[in-house]
């Protein structure tokens, strides 16, 4: 009998070296690895092999690039009954053609290959940015929720889902589409660990009460939706949202990261809170839907418009037809995220 291949894009990157471990050596909250496969990584060509070796010896490395179609070939060789994983995603692009050249045409190329190719299943990562700041916070998002994206990233995404469900129509490929919200966890992006240093250091803006709710996807939880959506038959062709067990408010994320620096990693924090009128995070959020229609991130005025933007999901539809069942929350999951930033030299 075969081995199962695994076929992963965006890794080396913070969540695909972490499925990649976690399709290796399961995960350590809940056995839902599956059976014992081969994994190929598709990798950027100029990738530092230090960067290589983090994904390990047993790891199948393939050179190409997503929007190149002409590259993948060696990608999907050998990948009937295959399960593709595409984590690969842009946060911060060098132009704004990034965003629809990475999420839309690179979609649309690994679509096309892994339909030829007789793959069986694509699980594409999405985000919460399709739908927008939330309007009330008191319903919160489910996968009924209108897409309203208000930001670049949002509205490729939104045009990727709609290539991958665009394939599953076709009966092309079966596929579940997954969005989690605001990943944090071990390897996080740097934005993360910028905004830890923040809140111990003060800097930390208080818009209104910190009531705004957040849904937040720790990166183990995100990996289990995955192998549950690999697997899951009622699941092909729908969109999930999944996320921490609950949502929580950004005045709970500062307090926790406030207490565990001092409580148990013995770091020195301010206490202190910019406290802001609310209307200052509208004006930035309208700000920076401007300057990015221009082409042009600026990331402080990006955060502090998210900072009084609501972004919170009910997970009921992924308990019910993958059995997610998210183990790890704000506590244990910032925990952990900050000892590996401190264990790998990222300063908070």
């Amino acid at each position: 009998m075969t081995t199962p291949l695994a076929l992963v894009t965006g890794a080396p990157g913070w969540l695909g070296t972490r499925l990649v471990e976690v399709l290796r050596d399961g995960l350590p909250e809940l056995p839902v690895s599956g059976p014992p496969r081969r994994i190929r990584c598709l990798v950027l060509p100029g990738t530092p092999e230090a960067v290589r070796r983090e994904l390990g010896s047993d790891v199948e490395l393939v050179e190409g690039d997503i929007r190149d179609a002409s590259t993948l070939a060696g990608f999907f060789r050998g990948a009937e009954g295959a399960t593709v994983f595409h984590l690969a995603g842009v946060v911060r692009p060098r132009r704004p053609s990034d965003f629809h050249d990475v999420h839309v045409t690179g979609t649309r190329n690994l679509l096309r290959q892994a339909a030829e190719s007789g793959v069986r299943r694509f699980l594409p990562i999405s985000s919460n940015m399709v739908a927008g700041p939330n309007p009330h916070p008191e319903r919160l998002f489910d996968e009924k929720s209108p897409r309203r994206p208000t930001l670049p990233y949002g509205k490729s995404k939104v045009l990727m889902e709609d290539a991958v469900n665009e394939a599953f129509a076709a009966g092309k490929l079966e596929t579940v589409i997954l969005r989690p919200c605001r990943f944090y966890g071990p390897r996080q992006h740097s934005d993360r660990t910028r905004l830890y240093r923040m809140i111990r250091e003060g800097r930390m803006p208080v818009l209104g009460k910190g009531d705004a709710l957040w849904s937040l996807s720790y990166v183990d939880n995100t990996c289990q939706a995955l192998l549950l959506a690999e697997t899951s038959d009622v699941a092909a062709g729908k969109t999930y949202w999944v996320a921490d067990r609950r949502p929580y408010t950004v005045r709970e994320i500062s307090d926790t990261v406030e207490t565990l620096l001092e409580r148990e990693f013995g770091i020195p924090v301010s206490h202190r809170r910019v406290r802001l009128p609310r209307f200052v995070g509208r004006i930035a959020a309208e700000a920076d839907v401007i300057t990015q229609r221009f082409g042009v991130l600026v990331p402080p005025l990006h955060a502090l418009g998210h900072l009084q933007e609501s972004g919170a999901c009910s997970i009921e539809a992924a308990r019910r037809d993958l059995g997610y069942d998210p183990k790890i929350e704000i506590e244990e999951g910032t925990r952990r995220a900050i000892r590996w930033c401190l264990d790998n030299g990222q300063a908070i």
